[in-house]
């Protein structure tokens, strides 16, 4: 039984190098051209994980893997993926929700409520699909590639979804970070103001400090702060998401099974906790997060091989003002919730 096992594991690996060691390939490069790029202008302009997808869906648009690599390729994908999520949980604290006050704190979770189902809505109108209109309203709601990365296989999104919406909200975000200090002066917000309007709407924690920079320090703390409560928010949209898939109300794709709450989430929120209570080491911490952001990359780097960009076409006008007009009404949104909760504290 036992020489079974081992025999079982090993062809499982077997099968699963070619692909896995093609998909990290893709990473590495994305990873050091985005290293070259900071080194000679001093500034990182695109991340690792949006190259990663972008050189792999490039290549699966001129070349066509063998079967050879598809398990490898479709592991990194989904399991890679999910495990990256779980390890984000030890950069997470609680103590963060206990510091910043309920009237920032409740502010948060509205804002995410109403842009998740308002995104969703709209994206609907526009004839988008409900995974998709769920990619794009999650994406904008909550942080943009890691939250639809996160969403993608609790909803059982295909992957060339997945990879549209992380495409437009990648572009997006680079647009965002340009926009919110002009915009923040627009509104006359003070620093703390104009740090958490920032992480209201910037998609990702780096991109928050390249936003909120040009306001001062204060602004970077703050926008901060805002962001990661705001990430927060991911695991119980999740929740919800996994809730209504069970309930009926989107149907999940009939080859897969959605648990209650899908166990890389709960591990999520157990090592937020571990992490808050103090059991995890400074060390432990810091490996755990270069774990996740590698993991990432690989992953996307699987989701980026799954698509040929030629199939874009067809939905990228409707996908570009869906999460056009969401990420509008997010910065509506986050200007009431800055006035009610930041500006009236």
């Amino acid at each position: 039984m036992i020489k079974s096992d081992l025999a079982h594991q090993y062809s499982c690996l077997a099968t699963r190098l070619p692909g896995l060691a093609l998909c990290a390939c893709i990473a590495v490069s994305a990873a050091a051209f985005e290293h070259a790029v900071r080194l000679f202008t001093g500034k990182s302009w695109i991340e690792a994980l949006v190259l990663a997808i972008l050189i792999g869906a490039v290549l699966r648009t001129l070349w066509q893997p063998t079967p050879l690599f598809a398990v490898g390729v479709g592991f990194a994908a989904k399991e890679v993926l999910e495990g990256a999520v779980m390890i984000m949980g030890a950069s997470m604290s609680y103590h963060a929700i206990a510091s910043s006050g309920i009237r920032l704190l409740s502010g948060i979770a509205v804002l995410v409520a109403l842009a998740v189902v308002g995104g969703f809505l709209l994206a609907r109108a526009l004839g988008l699909g409900p995974r998709m209109a769920l990619l794009v309203a999650c994406g904008n709601a909550i942080c943009g590639n890691s939250a639809i990365a996160a969403i993608a296989p609790v909803i059982g999104a295909e992957s060339d979804d997945t990879v549209t919406a992380i495409a437009f909200t990648a572009v997006m975000g680079v647009a965002v970070i340009l926009g919110v200090p002009l915009l923040a002066a627009g509104l006359h917000l003070e620093p703390r103001a104009g740090g958490a309007f920032a992480g209201m709407v910037v998609y990702a924690v780096p991109q928050v400090l390249a936003a909120a920079a040009p306001m001062g320090p204060m602004a970077v703390q703050m926008g901060t702060l805002v962001k990661l409560l705001r990430v927060l928010m991911l695991g119980p949209v999740v929740a919800c998401l996994s809730l209504l898939l069970r309930r009926g109300g989107i149907a999940a794709r009939r080859d897969r099974t959605i648990s209650l709450v899908p166990g890389f989430i709960l591990a999520f929120l157990a090592l937020a906790l571990l992490r808050t209570l103090g059991l995890l080491p400074q060390v432990a911490i810091h490996l755990a997060h270069q774990l996740a952001d590698n993991l990432s990359v690989l992953a996307m780097a699987g989701l980026g091989l799954s698509v040929d960009l030629r199939q874009l076409r067809r939905a990228g006008p409707r996908v570009a003002l869906a999460v056009t007009l969401s990420l509008a009404m997010l910065g509506l949104l986050a200007v009431a919730v800055v006035r009610f909760a930041v500006q009236a504290a």
